[in-house]
């Protein structure tokens, strides 16, 4: 197999598997792709657009939802959309040129892993038991915290499943809000990323965004399915365990200089 398709269904799998849990699908693919001698502004966009390929996995899934009128649904969607959309647009080339690294990415794990330690402990009283009971001002706060997972590393899931509890939702009815934001939130940020990058690309790279979006689809449906099922009965910890030990190894790799690790 060609390299490039290589890299883009290994990376594209990364996506899928991490894009809802909330571990951060940009940190996992910014540290795989550094991994993979695969960095850089094109591998940026690249990164930013095969996660169209998960937000299609959510509209499947939810497709009875999607596809009939639902005027509150979509409503909470726009709101909860604009914080982030605001400020990417004003702060996305900031980010990527100082924070698009491994070491931040490795600390932002760190810091949200403590974050979810912090907020997913014991019984909290809910005010929301569905998505269907949000308003728009739930919609907002959502919307607010996943301003958040504008940092590589945080994660947007973890972002706003956590920033929902906070704000009185219910674990499945911030699991499945956060399922539903992916989908505007993902569709704007590949498309604007590959429009204003465009010059990198030519049809030559079709492929590789194939492979990518392919992969990153069925590897997120699964996640889906499975991620449904688990927070029925079980709480987002061990997540944050593990974003500690993984952000602990990339550091102490870094600081070891066991793996050279690309800057920032």
């Amino acid at each position: 197999m060609d390299t490039s398709l290589l890299h883009a269904l290994v990376l594209g799998i990364v996506e899928g598997l991490t894009e809802f849990l909330p571990v951060s699908s940009t940190g996992h693919l910014i540290l795989a792709g550094d991994l993979l001698g695969y960095a850089g502004e094109r591998a940026g966009v690249f990164y930013v657009a095969i996660q169209t390929g998960a937000m299609l996995a959510v509209v499947w899934e939810y497709r009875a939802r999607f596809f009939r009128i639902d005027p509150q649904l979509w409503c909470n969607l726009l709101v909860a959309f604009t914080p982030a959309a605001v400020l990417g647009l004003l702060f996305g080339g900031f980010i990527k040129a100082q924070l698009f690294g491994p070491v931040p990415v490795a600390i932002a794990f760190i810091a949200g892993g403590i974050v979810i330690l912090l907020v997913d402990r014991g019984e909290r009283a809910v005010r929301v038991e569905s998505t269907q009971s949000m308003t728009w001002v739930d919609a907002l706060k959502v919307g607010v915290a996943q301003c958040f997972a504008l940092i590589p590393g945080t994660s947007r899931s973890g972002a706003t499943i956590i920033g929902g509890m906070l704000f009185g939702l219910s674990r499945p009815a911030a699991t499945e809000f956060s399922f539903f934001l992916a989908v505007p939130t993902l569709v704007a940020a590949g498309a604007y990323d590959l429009w204003n990058n465009r010059s990198l690309f030519s049809t030559d790279d079709l492929g590789m965004f194939g492979v990518g979006l392919a992969a990153s689809f069925v590897s997120a449906f699964i996640v889906i399915r499975w991620l449904v099922r688990y927070v029925a009965t079980h709480d987002f910890r061990p997540f944050a365990w593990y974003r500690i030990a993984f952000g602990v190894l990339v550091l102490a790799t870094a600081y070891a200089g066991w793996v050279r690790w690309s800057a920032p």
